[in-house]
């Protein structure tokens, strides 16, 4: 069976039907077992975690499953820059085919906020760091 995700794509896990973490696939190796891959992935967060999971490729592929119990899926992401066309609809009566509202020209001039007296305070430095 054919996997759509190669290395490099970036994924989207939901557990319990929830966003769960963005991941970019580092690799899809198959596994000793007929059929199943080495699915290994960094977890996209402040502290990126390389995790490696034994699926099959349909679950690779968007299929739910669980892990003790607890529903999984994987979306791959569409490239960047790739958005459907019909995504964005624009009017081609109008000027550059913007809609009506971008077409008018400026807004009104925001007025930016006033100075506040806020203040900036140093840390002092981190034991171990030069």
């Amino acid at each position: 069976m054919r996997i759509d995700s190669t290395p490099g794509d970036v994924v989207a896990v939901f557990i319990d039907e929830k966003l769960s973490f963005f991941a970019r696939v580092e690799s899809i190796l198959p596994d000793v077992k007929k059929g199943w891959y080495i699915f290994s992935f960094l977890v996209l967060a402040t502290s990126p975690r390389l995790v490696t999971w034994i699926l099959e490729s349909s679950q690779i592929d968007g299929e739910e499953f669980s892990m003790g119990g607890t529903p999984i899926r994987i979306e791959r992401l569409p490239e960047p820059g790739s958005a459907p066309e019909d995504l964005f609809v624009v009017d081609p009566e109008l000027p550059d085919g913007l809609p009506e509202e971008l077409s008018k020209g400026p807004a009104e001039e925001v007025t930016p906020p006033a100075p506040s007296k806020a203040q900036i305070i140093a840390f002092p430095p981190i034991k171990g760091d030069k």
